[in-house]
């Protein structure tokens, strides 16, 4: 089996969020996933990936090394992402958004109100 590439992810979600807004970062996230679609199934699939391989800089990445990235995502189980899934995960992926999330939370909610 060969080694796993690591992709290495600079988290511009954050910096995305502070300056389109909420409405903004997912109105950019749902224009990603238009992006990465395959335009018949309209979701992103492992072929719709290898397609967009170079705008995402995963040239040479092997089928098996995609499907564990939609993997990854694919939370009802059908081997792709739909638009829902792709913003999950892109949320999921960025650890600072996920912290500032919980300050908002924590801030709107505060633990005495409960």
């Amino acid at each position: 089996m060969a080694a796993r590439k690591a992709v290495e992810f600079q988290d511009m979600l954050p910096a995305m969020a502070r300056k389109l807004g909420g409405e903004g970062l997912i109105r950019e996230l749902c224009n990603g996933f238009e992006l990465l679609k395959d335009g018949d199934k309209r979701v992103i699939t492992c072929e719709s990936l290898r397609r967009n391989a170079g705008i995402l800089g995963l040239e040479g990445f092997s089928d098996e090394e995609l499907q564990g990235m939609i993997g990854e995502g694919d939370l009802d189980g059908d081997g792709a992402l739909n638009v829902l899934e792709f913003c999950v995960l892109m949320f999921r992926l960025s650890p600072q958004l996920m912290t500032d999330a919980r300050a908002l939370l924590r801030e709107a909610f505060p633990p005495d109100l409960a």
